[in-house]
């Protein structure tokens, strides 16, 4: 996972967050999924009820109540006052009417495989991108890589492909992609990005399980960014290093909820009918 962060100003009475909660083993009773959708916006629930997966209804909703708890104890807003919209391009942020002590205050979060990942900072624009390492359909990784082809710059491809063994070329290209799209997502653009703009060099290229690193830079339209810092690690299947992230229970998440909303039992009733995966081949870590 990967996030990168410009500073403005330093403000010393808040520090950044690093969350993270595990929506892959989160089996919720009907008592939690319908506390939770008590507990966020009416459009949020309207939109997680339209997933056809449990799996992302379930990592939508902890991105949800990540962020809710975020602002409710670190900005000190009622559970109930807090307004969270989005942008033109889709991405969560506080009402600018909010009460927020922090005009810079920045936060974002991914969820992707077993994991939904929060970085926020009182100072700091960030974005943040999580990305398990799977098999991508059902066609071969030189397939893929084939139709990804314009996503990566031509340096980047001889980064990708410098590996001998294919599936630690693909754990390199989930690792350019996380950085680019933790990027895009910071300065909050969307999909309409041409990718290839963006150039990573990455350090190092091999990576220990837990370990931080701030090595790599970015290049954008050839000129290095210098105010921009990425921090990137790499996970095994069991949890995100605590020495990185605050790992989260449900009983975390929702340790500051206001349920706003009656109680609607037919959500459960949905959410009980949808598989939690769509069939696909096998996932590595």
């Amino acid at each position: 996972m990967v996030f990168p962060a410009k500073r403005f100003c330093l403000v010393p009475s808040m520090e950044g967050v690093r969350w993270a909660f595990s929506c892959g083993t989160w089996l919720p009773s009907r008592a939690e999924w319908l506390l939770a959708v008590r507990s966020i916006q009416p459009e949020e629930k309207e939109r997680i009820g339209q997933f056809v997966f449990a799996r992302d209804a379930k990592a939508a909703m902890a991105g949800r109540l990540m962020i809710r708890k975020l602002v409710a104890e670190k900005l000190n807003i009622p559970w109930n006052h807090i307004r969270l919209q989005r942008t033109a391009k889709g991405k969560p942020v506080l009402a600018k009417d909010s009460l927020n002590p922090y005009p810079n205050f920045n936060f974002n979060i991914s969820h992707q495989g077993d994991y939904a990942v929060l970085a926020a900072e009182p100072e700091l624009q960030v974005g943040i991108d999580i990305m398990k390492t799977s098999f991508p359909g059902r066609g071969s990784i030189p397939e893929f890589f084939h139709i990804m082809k314009r996503k990566f710059t031509n340096k980047e491809w001889e980064t990708i492909r410098s590996f001998k063994d294919e599936w630690t070329q693909l754990d390199m290209f989930y690792r350019n992609w996380a950085l680019k799209e933790s990027f895009i997502k910071a300065i909050g653009v969307g999909l309409g990005f041409e990718l290839q703009r963006l150039e990573f060099d990455i350090s190092p290229l091999n990576l220990d399980i837990g370990e931080v690193y701030k090595e790599t830079r970015l290049f954008l339209d050839g000129e290095e960014e210098k105010e921009w810092a990425f921090e990137v690690s790499s996970q095994d299947d069991s949890i995100p290093t605590q020495r990185q992230f605050t790992i989260l229970t449900f009983n975390d998440l929702i340790s500051s909820a206001v349920p706003m909303t009656p109680e609607d039992p037919s959500f459960w009733d949905c959410f009980c009918f949808t598989e939690e995966i769509p069939i696909r081949n096998g996932t590595k870590s």
